[in-house]
């Protein structure tokens, strides 16, 4: 039994047929077979389907006797089919390289769904090769396998055959079938997705779907699809729907994608025979009649689409539109000229602004390209205010950010003038990331780069050998921004020499630690009593906070870990604060499992480390910092993952040979670990302590302090650095409770 079965149907796609099967036959997975059904096309593909049978086993060709129509066709594989699961194909279309490992990879990681939806792109005629709009539907975030319900946005994800993948066992379970006619995908789509116990999804290009060059025909004629056949296979939908009460609160949801796809049918150049619109719009009308369900408000922005169809409204409809588009040419020029002029005055702005003096008291503060107050350069601004109280501040963050940034210090939004006049004519300049530009630094101007994290991953002029990370990355422009860079922090040797190699410039390192971390060793048990509380964690929990890193490599990113498995295992005594990175783009599990608390947003990652008793990341540089801690940390990194991480990004050093505690490489090896203890046990403790050793020689509560010290003060006796022997950093709440009981773990 191979594991996919391809299902092929032919009918006039000489041209196109044997780059199909080729597509298929050279997979890099090679257990599959290729069922390739000749609807008895007029043509040589029934030639082509035997030529491939001929010279390789895996093809098993179907002859119908007379044409039936794609759906039919379909269905003649599905009955031949004996693998695990269908994969469809039109004649036309090509399987993307790797495919097939792909879908089977991700099969098997959310155990072996009824369906899983793929991504796809679109071939044109013209040899341009666009990505499906609704890919963005596809992303992995959140548990898998999944049903409908919790992933309604999948019905806005074209009705096709070919971007789906259904077991067969579930196929012939519910007696699915294709009907005939030309919009059958319709009724396939609706009834799968609908019945399907377990969806997955993967977010990769999997199929080029060839658009052909569209039949514009004067009548309706032969090979040009029949888009009355739309309102039969809606009927049959709606009625799939009525057989099965407990699918009644879908009727509204494709009640609203009918007559979307009404409309564009009706109102699409060239798609409907000319003099055929109003008998379509009549038509359209009786469909929306009897499929209407009342109650249910349709959406403002669908309320023109609604009006042509239940009322006929085809002038009305016509004038709104041309008037829209009107209007949108008449504002686009308008819109751009504003832009321009506003640009113009403000790089004005900034150069009669740098003529004038540097005010040697003001400073201003970034963090993470227009994000809220925080991180090194936040910790700095609070030091400059205690330290040097001499000194205004200023912070630049988009307006939604504004709520973070404390009542004494100014508050700047990227691209006003008070932004340009800060940077202009502020002596200090403190960030982790960059300041945009053009930023021009005067004679006289001290620029701060903070950094924000001990450096594993590669970094800087390194990555000009990892394509995949570097993306975009101007390195011409990042050399340029490093050679305005005056000091930078380093919280430790390997760092410093880190920096200094793959950020190559005439700055000055300060090896003082990361001002950020000084709260480690400030804060008290008060302290995290009350960051605990609000946070809502249980008294006499466990609290683990889950951090993975962005990877660069993926265009979505996924969670490795099943929060909720992980937690039903463990048992009542744990709860997880899940932290997705920056650039993740939402939180790590949608909608949150029980015991697991969505701190993505949270503005400070120091506080969640108090709050916490356990850190588990994979190559996240938060681990450096929460070594300062001296609180259990878990690497989750599995050898697949390990693997895909090293040779798109690369690290400096084998993290699972040098790591700051317990390493698992499964969700299986992370689970026992908590079972059994092992994620505090004393091999924990031992590799924890080397690894504080190396990465945390600085960071005794004084960073902050000797920054503004040398840099604003000029002093030269700073504070000396605590030894780590002497360091006392404020234990977790779970370090205060007996060791708890081993919960049973469910396998």
């Amino acid at each position: 039994m191979p594991r996919f079965s391809v299902i092929v149907p032919s009918y006039k796609v000489q041209a196109y047929l044997p780059a199909c099967l080729e597509s298929v036959l050279s997979q890099s997975y090679e257990d599959l077979e290729v069922i390739a059904v000749d609807d008895r096309s007029p043509d040589v593909c029934g030639e082509i389907v035997d030529e491939f049978a001929a010279r390789d086993p895996r093809v098993r060709p179907v002859h119908l006797a007379r044409n039936k129509g794609v759906g039919q066709a379909r269905n003649a594989g599905i009955a031949e089919a004996t693998g695990d699961y269908l994969v469809f194909l039109d004649g036309d279309d090509v399987l993307a390289p790797h495919a097939l490992r792909a879908i089977a990879d991700r099969l098997k990681e959310t155990g072996e769904p009824d369906v899983l939806v793929h991504g796809h792109a679109l071939a044109h005629w013209s040899g341009e090769t666009v990505p499906d709009a609704a890919a963005g539907l596809l992303t992995e975030q959140g548990p898998a396998p999944f049903r409908l319900e919790d992933r309604r946005g999948l019905l806005r994800v074209p009705a096709a055959a070919w971007n789906k993948v259904c077991r067969r066992e579930f196929v012939e379970r519910e007696g699915f079938a294709f009907p005939a006619g030309s919009h059958e995908a319709v009724a396939w789509t609706y009834p799968v997705l609908m019945a399907a116990e377990s969806i997955a999804t993967l977010d990769r290009v999997c199929v080029h779907h060839r658009q052909r060059r569209r039949c514009v025909p004067a009548q309706a004629g032969p090979g040009c699809p029949d888009h009355f056949d739309v309102f039969d296979q809606y009927d049959r939908v709606f009625a799939y729907v009525d057989s099965r009460p407990e699918l009644a609160q879908w009727r509204p949801v494709l009640f609203r994608a009918m007559v979307d796809e009404l409309a564009a049918l009706f109102t699409g150049r060239g798609r409907l025979p000319r003099g055929s619109h109003a008998e379509f719009l009549k038509r359209a009308r009786v469909q929306y009649r009897v499929h209407r369900v009342p109650g249910h408000p349709v959406p403002p922005r669908s309320r023109l689409r609604h009006a042509l169809i239940r009322r006929g409204l085809y002038r009305s409809y016509r004038l709104v539109e041309l008037a829209k588009r009107i209007s949108h040419r008449t504002t686009r020029p308008v819109v751009r000229l504003a832009d321009s002029l506003r640009s113009a005055a403000l790089r004005l702005h900034y150069r009669v602004q740098l003529r004038l003096p540097l005010r040697a008291d003001r400073a201003v503060f970034a963090a993470y390209g227009g994000r809220g107050h925080g991180c090194n350069p936040g910790a700095l601004e609070e030091a400059f205010r205690a330290f040097a109280p001499h000194i205004r501040t200023a912070w630049i963050a988009r307006p939604e950010h504004h709520h973070t940034i404390p009542t004494a210090t100014r508050r700047l939004t990227p691209g006003t003038a008070a932004h340009w006049t800060a940077l202009a004519r502020s002596k200090y300049l403190v960030t982790n990331d960059d300041f945009g530009r053009p930023l021009v630094k005067r004679p006289g101007q001290v620029l701060v780069q903070t950094q924000h994290g001990t450096p594993l991953k590669h970094m800087g002029l390194d990555l000009l050998e990892r394509p995949a990370a570097a993306r975009d990355l101007d390195f011409e422009e990042l050399l340029a921004g490093v050679a305005q860079w005056d000091h930078v922090l380093s919280p430790n040797r390997h760092t410093t020499l880190t920096w200094e190699r793959v950020y190559p410039g005439g700055y000055t390192t300060l090896p003082y630690g990361y001002p950020r971390n000084d709260v480690f060793q400030k804060a008290t048990s008060e302290d995290v009593r009350r960051l605990r509380e609000s946070l809502g964690i249980p008294e006499g929990t466990v609290a683990i906070l889950y951090a993975p890193t962005h990877r660069d490599y993926r265009r979505t990113q996924r969670a490795a870990l099943d929060l909720d498995r992980f937690l039903r295992r463990l048992g009542p005594r744990f709860v997880v604060l899940a932290r997705a990175h920056h650039r993740h783009g939402g939180p790590l599990a949608s909608p949150a499992p029980a015991r697991v608390v969505d701190v993505t947003d949270h503005p400070s990652v120091e506080a969640l480390c108090l709050a916490s008793d356990a850190l588990v990341t994979d190559y996240s540089s938060l681990m450096f910092d929460y070594a300062n801690l001296d609180r259990p940390i878990v690497i989750h990194a599995g050898d697949d993952d390990h693997a895909a991480y090293e040779a798109a990004r690369g690290t400096y050093f084998d993290l699972r040979s040098f790591a700051p505690g317990a390493v698992a490489r499964s969700e299986d090896e992370l689970t026992d670990i908590f079972a059994t203890g092992h994620w505090r046990g004393s091999r924990s403790t031992q590799l924890r302590s080397a690894f504080r050793e190396r990465f945390c020689p600085y960071d005794d509560g004084r960073a902050a302090e000797r920054v503004v010290r040398h840099v604003v003060l000029g002093e030269t006796d700073l504070p000396p650095v605590t030894p780590l022997s002497d360091r006392h950093p404020v234990p977790s709440a779970a370090a205060t409770l007996d060791h708890p009981p081993l919960p049973t773990v469910s396998r």
